[in-house]
């Protein structure tokens, strides 16, 4: 199965941050894609699931050029499945298939990758979680990106989202761990 992206949406906010320091640079890429399960019910969605590979693979370039001079530490994923559509659908294009590319296109990433889903028609919102892409406990990654697409997803279309950071919050200071603590094969110190 191809999944052809209809639409794209890019979404970039810039906060300021004290001097010597980088600013926080949040990204959000959005792929419009015609649901082919809008309608109906099928057991099987592995198709969806592996053509959520190309979709990844796509995501992460236009990513990584927005995100760009930064590189991409936190990151988050996302979707709406039009109301012709379930929620399943969705989380069928975010599983492991989807994200391996991201995670090459960043330079690895140990970290599960948060998410969030939901079943909505244009003008839904929604937050896309962020955690650091290395360890989950690197509290300061922990944040997100708020969206709200006014012209997607149709009834018959999925949104589907990746986000990106390139550091954790401006001002954190909450403990936990810090992104200079993040090694080993797990992520973990």
């Amino acid at each position: 199965m191809q999944m052809p992206v209809k639409r794209w949406f890019t979404f970039v906010e810039e906060t300021a941050a004290p001097a010597g320091e980088a600013p926080l640079r949040k990204v959000a890429i959005v792929a419009v894609v015609a649901n082919p399960y809008a309608g109906r019910y099928v057991e099987d969605l592995k198709p969806m699931i592996d053509a959520s590979l190309e979709l990844g693979r796509l995501m992460a370039e236009r990513g990584v050029q927005a995100m760009a001079p930064h590189k991409i530490v936190g990151l988050g994923k996302g979707g709406i499945a039009g109301m012709a559509g379930e929620q399943e659908h969705v989380n069928a294009l975010l599983t492991t298939a989807f994200a391996e590319p991201i995670r090459a296109a960043i330079g690895g990433g140990k970290a599960w990758i948060s998410s969030m889903t939901k079943r909505g028609g244009p003008g839904t919102s929604i937050d896309i979680p962020f955690n650091h892409k290395d360890a989950l406990y690197v509290r300061s990654f922990y944040d997100g990106i708020s969206l709200t697409l006014h012209d997607a997803p149709q009834p018959d279309e999925i949104a589907l989202i990746a986000g990106f950071a390139n550091r954790g919050r401006v001002g954190a200071r909450v403990g936990g761990l810090r992104p200079e603590d993040v090694k080993g094969e797990n992520g973990l110190v």
